[in-house]
């Protein structure tokens, strides 16, 4: 009796050592589980965050990725075309790189969709087989401006050489020869990109609010010269274009056909998104202190109506006759430029240094160009050469 009961006794005294390990043992079994269910959540959530963002999102963070090679050698200036069919001045820019060292710059041009450019459709050379393969259909006035725009943007970014990059229509010409518009771009480290506040014409959709504030909201001319960090920016942007493409459309235009209805048409509210894209997103992306606030390229506006048009302004389009030395000189001589809304003269320089405004000119005519090239304006050459051959169908 003695002996049992002095193991029940021991026995008694060790319950509670047992009792507090094992509420330990369940009590670190809980926080393991606690534990393992958190990460497997957290893992969970970022699968489908992944799965859910958008495929354009992760595209173009691996395009981001990929361009991030050390460049060395000489940089280069990639000229982008966005035309409708063909290069109707492509003998001019012909006579302009003809002039150049093939290793400062690349050509790309955004045609219809099917367009090659090759003997039977350029004068050029230098344009044989420089169209994008994955070129859509433009229509002026709606984002597919700006999508061409950016699948320009994109191709070039592909070339770590090109550091500097240019849009022009098919009515652009050069003001001077290659050697001074490529000394001239390299020369600075800022973009040059013509943005100002948009008070006037109430462009600005209040439904852009919050991803666009209105304080961000700018417009300009759509012929940008660029450096390659804000190429990136713009064709990596997933979260303005969207916006763009929903709010951002053009009013339909007066047809006296519809009668009445053009008053309803006419309520409709009016964007243009290729004269507000790339200024509002890089004012968003606080890149406007590294601008140049003005374009390169000029354009003389006139103001013009009809009976069923309200007035507005269109580019003038230069003829053999106004396309005279006189006329360029005087284009070449502006050396500022007035932003009225913003009580603001943008007084032209690159790297700090005074110089004329404009690089390239719209729009010009063929024989407007034909007359630049027997002026030599964008290099030597002999106008007789191309004289003699037909112009491509």
């Amino acid at each position: 009796m003695i002996g049992r009961r002095r193991r029940m006794t021991k026995k008694s005294s060790l319950l509670p050592i047992l009792l507090q390990q094992s509420r330990r043992r369940v009590i670190w079994s809980g926080w393991k589980l606690v534990i393992i269910l958190s990460m497997g959540l957290c893992v969970f959530a970022l699968f489908r965050l992944h799965l859910s963002s958008p495929p354009e999102t992760l595209l173009s963070r691996r395009r981001s990725f990929s361009r991030e090679v050390v460049f060395s050698g000489p940089p280069k200036i990639a000229f982008l075309f966005l035309v409708r069919r063909g290069l109707p001045l492509d003998f001019l820019w012909g006579s302009f790189f003809e002039n150049a060292d093939t290793g400062n710059f690349s050509i790309y041009v955004h045609s219809e969709p099917g367009f090659e450019f090759d003997e039977s459709t350029t004068r050029s050379r230098f344009f044989y087989g420089r169209q994008l393969k994955n070129s859509i259909q433009v229509i002026w006035g709606e984002s597919s401006m700006i999508e061409a725009e950016r699948l320009l943007l994109d191709a070039a970014l592909e070339d770590p050489a090109n550091q500097r990059f240019v849009l022009l229509s098919d009515s652009c010409v050069p003001l001077y020869n290659f050697s001074y518009i490529y000394s001239y771009l390299m020369a600075s480290p800022r973009s040059f990109v013509d943005s100002f506040l948009d008070v006037k014409e109430g462009r600005y959709h209040p439904k852009m609010s919050p991803v666009i504030p209105k304080d961000k909201w700018r417009k300009g001319s759509q012929w940008i010269a660029l450096i390659r960090s804000h190429a990136e920016v713009i064709v990596d942007d997933v979260v303005i274009l969207p916006v763009f493409k929903k709010l951002c459309k053009r009013r339909p235009p007066l047809d006296a056909s519809k009668g009445k209805l053009n008053i309803k048409l006419q309520k409709q509210h009016n964007c243009i998104p290729d004269e507000h894209y790339v200024q509002t997103l890089l004012s968003m992306s606080e890149r406007e202190g590294e601008l140049e606030r003005r374009t390169v390229t000029y354009t003389v506006w006139n103001q013009s109506a009809t009976k069923m048009e309200n007035k507005g302004w269109h580019p003038k389009t230069f003829s053999y006759a106004n396309a005279s030395p006189q006329k360029i000189k005087e284009i070449k001589g502006i050396n500022h430029i007035d932003y009225e809304t913003e009580y603001r003269t943008e007084w032209c320089r690159t790297n700090s240094t005074f110089v004329p405004c404009f690089l390239f000119a719209r729009k010009f005519s063929r024989g407007a160009a034909m007359r630049l090239l027997s002026d030599g304006v964008a290099g030597p050459f002999d106008a007789s050469s191309i004289l003699a051959r037909s112009a491509p169908d």
